[in-house]
C-alpha cells in the first residue's frame, strides 16, 4: 500500500518500457541529457502520498526515474516513468546476475544479514495454526496470501500436515507492500481462524471483507517483528531451532528438516 511506505519492499521484477519514442538518429545514450527531474519535482509529484524526497537519480532500467523517498523515518524507493504520470514501487533486478540494482545502492541502509531467530520472542499469538496446535515441534512460516510462491508453499504445508502430525503449523500472515489485496486477506483469515479462509485467501479466492481492528493490529504486529527481525521477503519459515530459511519446500523435505535431517 502506498500510505504504508515505511517497510523495506521486498525483491520484485520491474520490466520497464520508456514511455517515449525515440528520433530515428537514435539516442545520445545519456538519458540525463533529454530527461531530468529536480528534488521539487518529485516533492510536487508525490504529495498525495506524503513522503519526503531526498535524491532522484536515473534508474539503471532506462525509462524511469529513481526516488529516494523518506517516510517514519525508514527509507526506501520508487520510480517514476520519464512522462511523470506512473509511479511504480518495488526494485530493479538485473537479469544477467538476478541481483537487485539501484542509483542509490549507498545510499539505502543495508539488510540484516540473519540467520536464525529466539522463537521465544516470535508472536505466536497472532499466528493462524494449522497442523496439531499441541504439536511439540512449531514451524512458523511468514507468508503473503498474494505471493504465488508462499501459494505454492501453502499446498504443501496441507501435504506437511498430514504426514506430521506432531508439528503445529504457525501461519504468520505478512502482507507484503507489494501486494495491496493482501493485507485485507490477511486481516480476513485472521479474523476467521477459519482454514477455510485461509485456504480461500491463498487460492486466490473470495474472502470476508475485515471488519475489526484487532485484526489490523495483528498484522502490524507481525510486520514489525519481521521489520526489525531481517525477514524482508516471503516465504521465510523459521524452524523449532530458530533457524530461518527462505523460499517453498516440499512437504517430504519440510518433514526431514523438522526431524533433523
Amino acid at each position: 500500500m502506498l500510505k504504508e511506505l515505511s517497510v523495506a519492499l521486498a525483491v520484485s521484477v520491474i520490466v520497464s518500457t520508456p514511455s517515449f519514442a525515440m528520433a530515428k538518429d537514435g539516442c545520445s545514450g545519456e538519458c540525463a541529457s533529454c530527461h531530468s527531474m529536480t528534488v521539487k519535482e518529485a516533492d510536487a509529484l508525490l504529495k498525495k502520498i506524503e513522503v519526503n524526497v531526498k535524491s532522484v537519480k536515473q534508474s539503471p532500467a532506462r525509462g524511469l526515474y529513481e526516488i529516494l523517498v523518506e517516510k517514519d523515518n525508514k527509507q526506501g524507493l520508487l520510480f517514476v516513468d520519464y512522462g511523470k504520470k506512473h509511479l511504480i514501487q518495488g526494485v530493479v533486478v538485473n537479469l544477467g546476475s538476478l541481483e537487485p540494482v539501484s542509483a542509490h545502492a549507498q545510499d539505502l541502509p543495508q539488510p540484516k544479514q540473519v540467520t536464525s531467530v529466539d522463537v521465544t520472542t516470535i508472536p505466536a499469538e497472532k499466528a493462524v495454526v494449522i497442523g496439531n496446535p499441541k504439536g511439540s515441534k512449531k514451524l512458523f512460516v511468514f507468508t503473503d496470501p498474494d505471493c504465488p510462491y508462499c501459494r505454492k508453499l501453502h499446498a504443501e504445508l496441507k501435504k506437511l500436515e498430514k504426514i506430521a502430525p506432531d508439528v503445529a503449523i504457525n501461519v504468520m500472515l505478512y502482507p507484503l507492500a507489494m501486494h495491496p489485496q493482501a493485507y485485507d486477506k490477511a486481516r480476513a483469515a485472521m479474523e476467521s481462524r477459519n482454514h477455510t479462509v485461509l485456504d480461500n485467501a491463498f487460492e486466490g479466492k473470495e474472502v470476508p471483507k475485515p471488519m475489526k481492528e484487532s485484526s489490523k493490529n495483528d498484522v502490524e504486529a507481525i510486520i514489525k517483528f519481521a521489520s526489525e527481525h531481517g525477514i524482508s521477503g516471503t516465504p521465510t519459515m523459521i524452524l523449532p531451532d530458530g533457524k530461518l530459511v527462505v523460499g517453498t519446500r516440499d512437504a517430504e523435505t519440510l518433514k526431514k528438516m523438522l526431524d533433523g535431517k
